[in-house]
């Protein structure tokens, strides 16, 4: 599905003037720990006997010092890229020494923070995540305080009632999800299109975002109004924030974004432009719950926040590898909204936010 990288100059250049980092020699805070022993023992179950590859950045590089540290504790092998070390930022492919050590790996974390137009390195790293079956824990745009919340989750708990929820939406027809702030949305399921479970327990047949807790489909159509007081996705996602006092309201019609609007102009603008990227960019590609209970309200932060109790959709690519859809984008951008009623089949499962299913 997605292009392999090929060798540039620019990567060959940097790898030869920078040593690899050691990160297990970099001092990190142990408040750490609880949200990166999650991570390795819970959620990856990682082996003494398996192959880590290990991917951050400079602004990450505390964080993935403490997961490294983890992996040590369990005495597995693991090589740490730092990107900046190998590559240009914002990243145009991913850097071939890190393809071929994921080549040759059982597990993967990929700790980042997100830059513009770095979706399709991504999409690289996912290609050969899918192909060679990877337990990879995805965690774009971790920071401190989602490592000392939503990481800190009950993720047994948290599958408990992903699994109680994934059981009910699969048989669905449709959902339809409201809240106070004008959100009224219906979702037409397509029985050819699987759902997934994503709920921090990690296994080789779909990668998964840490902190964990969604069950998600590419929905058959969905049509409606979504009042997006949460937060949207990708690197719009850094640069505006909290979209509770500024909301930005959409127009869902045939599955495509027909309109946008917000008192945040910019935001209005940047949002439009990127769901018109490429002909598949407006195109609804993932209908999702978020099951996360742990999670006690939106921070601004995507990686935590889509894992929050209600519904969230996204525009673009629709991961078809996994949902079985059949058509591509080299776009996705997820909105988050806040409290919401929800409705499978006419049968109530959230009322304000709060799950009427115990977990």
């Amino acid at each position: 599905m997605f292009l392999q990288p090929g060798p540039s100059d620019s990567w060959m250049k940097t790898a030869e003037t920078q040593p690899q980092r050691q990160l297990n020699q970099l001092p990190f805070d142990p408040e750490l720990t609880p949200g990166a022993r999650n991570a390795v023992q819970v959620c990856l179950r990682v082996q003494p006997s398996e192959k880590v590859t290990v991917i951050t950045d400079l602004v990450t590089l505390e964080i993935a010092a403490a997961l490294v540290h983890e992996l040590e504790a369990v005495g597995c092998r693991y090589n740490s890229w730092v990107l900046e070390d190998v590559a240009e930022r914002p990243l145009t492919d991913l850097p071939l020494p890190i393809v071929e050590d994921l080549e040759s790996c059982q597990v993967s974390i990929f700790a980042v923070q997100a830059q513009t137009n770095e979706l399709k390195s991504r999409m690289q790293m996912t290609d050969v995540v899918n192909r060679k079956k990877i337990r990879h824990a995805h965690m774009v745009n971790i920071n401190r305080q989602i490592m000392l919340e939503g990481m800190r989750a009950d993720f047994q708990r948290v599958d408990r009632l992903s699994t109680k929820v994934a059981e009910r939406v699969r048989v669905a027809k449709q959902i339809r999800a409201k809240t106070a702030a004008g959100t009224d949305l219906t979702a037409d399921f397509n029985p050819n299109y699987r759902w997934l479970k994503t709920s921090g327990i990690i296994s080789p047949e779909k990668w998964g975002n840490l902190p964990g807790g969604e069950v998600f489909t590419t929905p058959g159509e969905v049509n409606g109004t979504f009042v997006i007081d949460g937060v949207v996705g990708d690197y719009l996602c850094a640069k505006f924030g909290d979209l509770k006092a500024n909301p930005l309201t959409i127009q869902v019609k045939g599955n495509r974004v027909v309109e946008a609007h917000s008192s945040n102009r910019e935001l209005q603008n940047d949002f439009w432009a990127y769901t018109h990227t490429d002909e598949n960019s407006d195109r609804v590609g993932e209908f999702a719950i978020g099951t996360n209970i742990e999670l006690k309200d939106v921070i601004g932060q995507i990686l935590q926040d889509e894992k929050y109790p209600g519904v969230h959709i996204a525009f673009g690519n629709p991961y078809g590898a996994h949902t079985g859809a059949e058509w591509y984008s080299s776009t996705h951008i997820d909105v988050v909204g806040r409290k919401f009623d929800i409705w499978v089949d006419n049968e109530q499962i959230m009322r304000g936010g709060q799950f009427l299913i115990e977990a």
